[in-house]
């Protein structure tokens, strides 16, 4: 191990989180730290890291953009042939975390997953600009291919094919998931690595809406 990567280090300085610091709703509370991150100028402050079980049983994870939030989940928006969308079609659950590093925060949730409807999926579609739009119906995604060009003809192909069409449809096996979260983390970095963990959680009671029946309970977690 190199002395640079094992001597670095960075000290939290920060005013801290308690439990009356949060909003009694862990949507609420995620969307607020989101603004402020995207007011402070954090790159991408709706990436986040979606983990799953592989299809070999082992934890894999990577990074996509969370498009949409309420009270019956994350939202965001793939292609159902890829390798994460087999894993949550073989095991519906799924953790995320968010990384704003530029405000010594994170947050992480989890929970069961479940397809979006088609006409949601055909909603956010429509609201893609038309180079993602052709990217979707060319990249065979997760499959293998033997160079870029072979993926740049794909594209050129997609181009010709919806020449001159105004609205491009939706692949069918294109579309949306939305993580339901039980357990929901806000962690606050702090000096001497002292951080501050809150976490919310609930029995995975839902209402017919997705939205939890109940309470949140929120506990302090130690660092």
């Amino acid at each position: 191990m190199s002395d640079a990567l094992r001597d670095r280090r960075v000290q939290y300085e920060t005013s801290g989180l308690d439990v009356d610091d949060l909003s009694a709703d862990p949507v609420v509370q995620w969307q607020r730290w989101h603004d402020e991150a995207l007011n402070a100028g954090v790159a991408e402050p709706n990436a986040m890291t979606l983990s799953t079980i592989g299809l070999d049983d082992v934890p894999d994870a990577r990074i996509v953009l969370v498009r949409g939030i309420d009270a019956s989940g994350l939202a965001f928006y793939t292609n159902y042939d890829s390798v994460k969308s087999q894993q949550l079609s073989r095991q519906a659950v799924a953790a995320v975390t968010f990384s704003w590093l530029d405000l010594h925060r994170q947050v992480r949730a989890r929970g069961t997953i479940h397809q979006i409807s088609s006409d949601e999926s055909d909603a956010y579609f429509a609201t893609r600009p038309r180079g993602s739009q052709l990217g979707a119906w060319s990249s065979p995604q997760s499959e293998t291919i033997p160079d870029r060009r072979t993926l740049d003809a794909r594209i050129l192909a997609t181009e010709e094919r919806f020449a001159g069409v105004e609205k491009i449809p939706r692949p069918d096996n294109w579309g949306g998931w939305r993580l339901s979260p039980t357990e929901w983390e806000f962690w606050q970095g702090r000096p001497s690595r002292l951080h501050d963990r809150l976490r919310y959680t609930t029995d995975g009671r839902r209402s017919h809406d997705g939205a939890v029946d109940g309470a949140w309970t929120i506990e302090r977690l130690a660092p």
